[in-house]
Order: C-alpha cells, then sequence, then structure tokens
C-alpha cells in the first residue's frame, strides 16, 4: 500500500471535479465557522458580564434584605426586620478586615433645574462617604460629603459627570445651588466619569447623604412603614483571602442584631465571585446550546460527503475494478475512498476555522457584541471536521471496497 499514491489520487480525484467537493466542503466550512463563532459570542458575553460585575468594585460582599412570605395574600412577615441604617454603622465599627461600608437609598423620577436648564426623570441616590471605596468611584472636581453632613442630612450633592455637564455647560458647577424637585440642594463636588456598569449609568446620577432621601425624598406613607430600612448594604473586604471570614462575622452580627436565629436570616449575602459564578454557568449552557446548534450542520455537512461519496463509488465503479484487476486489496480501496472524504472535511475544516475566526472578529467589530475566540473551540470544532469525515466516508469506503471485480469491470 503506497500511501503516497493514495493520496496523490485521491487529490487528483477531488481537483477533478472542483465545484462538487467545494460545494460538498459546504457543509463542513459552515459547521465549523458556526461553532467556532458561536462559542466567541457565549464567552464573549461571558467576560462582559465578569468585568460589569467586577467594574462595580473590588472583593465586595452584598448584603441583601430577604423577605419571609406568609400565607396567600398575607405578604412579608418580616415587616420589622430587614436591614438597616443603622447596621451600617454596626457592620463599619465591629467587623475587622474591611475597607469600607456603603449603602444606597434611589429616589427616582426627579427633575433637576439650574436657572433655565431643566433635567428630568433623574436618580437621586443617598448613600455614605465610603461610598467611592466600595464603587470604585473618583472625585473630578470638589469634595463627596462627610459623615457629618450624612447625619445631618445636609442639603448637599454631588453630581454625576454627565448630569453635571448638561446642567452647567460652562462647567463651573462648584458651589451653585440646584432645585431637586423644590429641594435646594448645593452642589459640592462632581464624580469623575464612571460609565455604564451593570447596568447602572453612574454618570447620570445625582449623589447625596442618605439621611437627606430619608427625611425629603421618600414619600411619607413610605417612609413610616419602612423607617430607615434599607434593601442591600454593600461591603468592600481588604483582602480577598480573608473574604469568608467577613461573612461569618457579618452574618453573627446581624444576626444578633435582628435576633434571628442562623437558620432564619432576615439577609442573604453574596459576592462578587458568587454572582459571576452564576452569571457564567448561565451563559456556559447557553453557550453550549449554540455551540450543538450549530454542530448540526457539521452533522449535514458530513451527510454531504457520504452522499456525493456514495455518488462518486457509483460514477468509478469500473475503475475500482480495474484497480482490483491489477492487484489492489480491498483494504486499498477502502483506504483510497476513506482518505477521499478525510481530505474533503480537513480541508473544509481548515476553511470554516478561517471563516469562523475572521468572522468572529468582524461580528465584535460591527455587531455591537464583543467575542472571544477560544483556543479549544478552534481545536474541537477542526477536529470533528475529521472524524465526520472518517465516519461519514467510512459507508461508500466500505461499499467499494465490497464490489465485485468482475462485476465492476462490466459496469458501464
Amino acid at each position: 500500500m503506497n500511501y503516497g499514491e493514495i493520496i496523490h489520487t485521491a487529490w487528483t480525484s477531488i481537483l477533478s471535479n472542483k465545484l462538487r467537493s467545494i460545494l460538498t466542503m459546504l457543509g463542513v466550512i459552515i459547521g465549523v465557522a458556526a461553532v467556532i463563532m458561536m462559542v466567541a459570542i457565549g464567552a464573549g458575553t461571558e467576560a462582559t458580564i465578569s468585568e460589569q460585575i467586577n467594574g462595580l468594585g473590588s472583593n465586595l460582599i452584598f448584603i441583601n434584605e430577604s423577605f419571609n412570605r406568609g400565607g396567600p395574600g398575607e405578604g412579608p412577615t418580616n415587616q420589622s426586620g430587614g436591614l438597616k441604617y443603622s447596621d451600617v454603622a454596626a457592620i463599619r465599627d465591629q467587623i475587622k478586615g474591611i475597607a469600607g461600608v456603603s449603602v444606597e437609598q434611589s429616589a427616582s423620577s426627579l427633575t433637576a433645574k439650574f436657572n433655565d436648564i431643566t433635567l428630568e426623570d433623574l436618580t437621586l441616590v443617598g448613600t455614605t462617604p465610603d461610598f467611592l471605596a466600595v464603587r470604585d468611584v473618583k472625585i473630578g472636581s470638589g469634595r463627596f460629603f462627610t459623615d457629618e453632613e450624612v447625619t445631618k442630612g445636609s442639603k448637599v450633592v454631588v453630581l454625576g459627570n454627565t448630569v453635571a455637564q448638561n446642567l452647567f455647560p460652562d462647567g463651573d458647577a462648584i458651589g451653585q445651588v440646584i432645585s431637586i424637585s423644590n429641594v435646594n440642594l448645593t452642589v459640592i463636588g462632581v464624580l469623575s466619569p464612571k460609565g455604564l456598569v451593570s447596568g447602572t449609568d453612574y454618570d447620570a446620577q445625582i449623589y447625596g447623604p442618605i439621611q437627606l432621601v430619608f427625611k425629603k425624598f421618600t414619600p411619607s406613607m413610605f417612609a413610616r412603614i419602612v423607617g430607615d430600612r434599607v434593601r442591600m448594604i454593600t461591603v468592600s473586604v481588604e483582602n480577598s483571602d480573608n473574604m469568608q471570614n467577613v461573612i461569618n462575622q457579618i452574618t453573627i452580627l446581624l444576626a444578633n442584631r435582628h435576633k434571628v436565629s442562623e437558620d432564619e436570616l432576615d439577609f442573604s449575602i453574596r459576592t462578587q465571585s458568587d454572582i459571576i459564578e452564576t452569571a457564567s454557568s448561565t451563559t456556559e449552557s447557553f453557550r453550549t446550546l449554540l455551540a450543538g446548534v450549530a454542530g448540526v450542520s457539521l452533522i449535514v455537512g458530513g451527510i454531504g460527503i457520504m452522499n456525493i461519496m456514495l455518488v462518486s463509488v457509483t460514477e468509478r465503479t469500473r475503475e475500482i475494478g480495474l484497480r482490483q484487476a491489477i492487484g489492489a486489496t480491498p483494504m486499498d480501496i477502502r483506504v483510497q475512498f476513506l482518505s477521499e472524504a478525510l481530505m474533503l472535511s480537513i480541508f473544509g475544516g481548515i476553511l470554516g476555522v478561517l471563516v469562523g475566526v475572521g468572522g468572529s472578529y468582524i461580528f465584535g467589530k460591527i455587531g455591537g457584541m464583543r467575542t472571544v475566540v477560544l483556543p479549544y473551540s478552534v481545536f474541537l470544532s477542526f477536529l470533528s471536521s475529521a472524524l465526520v469525515g472518517i465516519f461519514f466516508g467510512y459507508v461508500p469506503a466500505k461499499n467499494a471496497a465490497e464490489l465485485d471485480p468482475i462485476v465492476a469491470l462490466r459496469h458501464e
């Protein structure tokens, strides 16, 4: 068995029917390219989500209020429990190993005015001085409010960068007095640009002392019901290796403060890693689904190879008989046709890889969606194309090898 001759013969056979060979490879090309591109889109989405979550800050712990629901129509049963603003000071004073504690209480759909300029549908975020460190936000000009101003509920605000540009086109915002829903507030600072993070545009918000929001921007009926309740407290940990220890400290502290057992907590604690892991598992499942759907194209391409190879066996029956007559064994014939199928799938795989990688890059540039080409997807899709060629080329090769030489020579 001369493998060089077999490869040369297979190559000659493929070139003798160029158009048919290209059309046969098309299914494999599309399949390989589709797998690479679908995995690249999924990986890009996962990377974007991870960056967005990490963009919230570093080494963060999110403490959320949780409700125990009663029977039908009863609603939440822990109206007197849950997180309170006073928990923030307790965490800051009693928990070791933290870099900062921040809480946010928002008032939305507000209108801000300065002279003849009016901005509508704004959000005022009531927070604490540690907001800068926890959320990794920086002051562009002026300053942030102090603990004393938070305690007093002082009428001061810090503007997001976009809000400052729209209200004060001339850039002279510090010290100016703006009106938000008929409450006059003094601008003491402007944040540096941060942009959109996890669906929140930090530049399009206004920031003030949380007690100011409680007193002036919380509806009286709602304030009487919830008091100083907050929905989430964010803690920044100094060292990520100390994350679990801090979580344990916070759990014990808040359980004691809220007079609940650790089996019936009225709050939940998650870390950035937990959120990223949850998001990653979801996007990974989605990515696997996309890759599976795209992989069907490879099977279709393999069926195309089998179809063409069966036609080729029929067309070359007399040639097969002649080869057998001059000494070719059934193994020689089988290897010959398997080689042709394998070459079709390999060349289709190579072209598919080029189309997939190039298409992922182009789609990422003009499609508005991030793509990340994963090396394993390139390797596996190419390997799959080769296996498809062998699998779907085996039956035609077997049929060719089993032809009776006498019958084959009589074939017209």
